[in-house]
């Protein structure tokens, strides 16, 4: 359409509306505000319905916020939209990469990070050539979209994607910025902590060293790039960050550590108890531990998905041993949404526990209320959870929660409707006053009722 025709369009907004896409395009290559008003909406309502998900009331360790495939999320309103707004031009796919970078530098928000890879296999998935061949991120994302289908990352992509890395050259170091974005994305950082919680087990199996294996350092080397993505986007300098080596030689030989107690503890319950009292698991947690969870993200990343690994197996000691570390970590991430949505998910499987006033006093006391009343997405969670298993609990340890999660004047609605929810359930739960009087007359002898025979 002729430069003149395009002004008459915009200077109308009713025949701009009635437009087909493909003028658009041509009116928004040159118009960056214009395109940024469109796409601003759907950016809004993406976010949104992230954090709704992550927030849902149904709690459950088979559905959660990761259990979609890659494919099924890139048929999403929002991705689907976008990519038919952008067609084959390269120019508003351009675009749309820079307001989300803008969008993350500005949020730390990282369903940013997981829309720009959707948005590229979107493209793949159209066989949309002209922009899949012109982005340098294009194989790399493909070949990481898979491990994230099988949730997994096997030896043979790990080498594909090493290459990748390996293979940015000199003066083209700002491709590193694009694929640390990439590696930010939760669904790839959650497709690498599994892994690298998987491999450190098989180290346990083959007596090896975290340092020997090369396949974990690759995978340390992508978490540390992803971890690193806003760091790297907003100081413009485009280097890999350098691997801490202690968290090499020092933190994962601790865990596996941790994962030898288990299984020793294990063999010492089935061996014959005549000759020994009972042994009890070993509660206290190095301090280094602690340390390593609170200055060093890669460790704190690491560590908080063996929590989650742990509580998958049912394994209550474990888990009550490690919970006191979580309280202080790097950045608050124990508190962070996608972990605490995982956890409360895990948490269902160990519902019995939440009879123990032990177990309740140093989940809820030790753990979730020491944030709750600084960090509102906490006290949603905890609330969360308790709709969810409010009837394992002890009713007196209940009724304390009750109290220590009354929302207060600067509770957000959300809290507000979680807390009714919840009240109203347990309102249900108790019997009614007329309920208790009336019980004892069952225990009276039941009146003589005259037989057909008799009248």
């Amino acid at each position: 359409v002729p430069e003149k025709k395009l002004k008459l369009v915009m200077a109308d907004k009713d025949l701009y509306k009635a437009c087909a896409v493909e003028v658009k395009r041509q009116i928004w290559q040159d118009n960056q505000a214009l395109f940024g008003d469109e796409v601003s909406p759907l950016l809004k309502q993406y976010i949104l319905e992230k954090e709704n998900i992550l927030f849902s009331n149904d709690i459950s360790v088979l559905h959660n916020f990761f259990s979609l495939s890659p494919k099924t999320r890139r048929q999403g309103e929002v991705v689907q939209k976008l990519t038919q707004m952008i067609g084959k031009n390269v120019k508003l796919y351009d675009m749309v990469l820079q307001f989300l970078r803008t969008l993350f530098l500005r949020t730390r928000n990282v369903h940013y990070c997981t829309l720009r890879a959707e948005l590229l296999m979107s493209l793949h998935d159209l066989e949309i050539s002209e922009i899949c061949t012109v982005d340098p991120c294009h194989k790399f994302t493909w070949c990481l979209d898979a491990c994230i289908r099988e949730k997994f990352v096997d030896n043979k992509r790990a080498r594909e994607l090493q290459g990748f890395l390996d293979g940015v050259k000199k003066g083209q170091e700002q491709v590193l910025g694009d694929l640390s974005m990439i590696l930010c994305d939760p669904f790839a950082i959650n497709t690498l902590a599994l892994s690298t919680i998987r491999h450190l087990q098989d180290l346990v199996g083959q007596d090896t060293l975290p340092r020997e294996s090369p396949d974990l350092l690759l995978l340390l080397r992508m978490l540390s790039l992803g971890q690193g993505a806003w760091d790297m986007i907003d100081s413009q300098v485009f280097k890999e960050p350098k691997m801490e080596v202690e968290l090499i030689t020092k933190f994962l030989p601790m865990l596996m550590s941790f994962v030898v107690d288990d299984q020793t503890f294990n063999v010492d319950q089935k061996l014959p108890s005549e000759d020994k009292g009972p042994i009890p698991y070993p509660s206290a947690v190095p301090e280094a531990f602690t340390k390593f969870l609170q200055e060093n993200r890669i460790a704190c990343e690491i560590g908080l998905y063996y929590v989650l690994h742990i509580t998958k197996q049912r394994n209550k000691n474990a888990f009550l041993r490690l919970l006191p570390a979580l309280v202080e970590t790097f950045s608050d991430l124990a508190f962070s949404d996608i972990f605490l949505h995982l956890l409360t998910g895990n948490l269902t499987l160990l519902g019995d526990e939440f009879a123990l006033e032990e177990f309740c006093t140093s989940l809820f006391d030790g753990f979730f209320l020491t944030a709750c009343s600084r960090k509102e997405n906490v006290h949603r969670h905890v609330l969360r959870l308790l709709l969810h298993l409010h009837h394992k609990v002890a009713p007196a340890k209940l009724e304390s929660l009750q109290k220590a999660l009354e929302p207060t004047k600067q509770s957000g609605e959300a809290v507000k409707e979680l807390y009714n929810q919840l009240t109203e359930k347990l309102e249900l739960r108790k019997p009614s006053p007329a309920e208790v009087t009336e019980t004892p007359s069952m225990e009276l002898p039941l009146p003589t009722v005259p037989t057909p025979a008799s009248r």
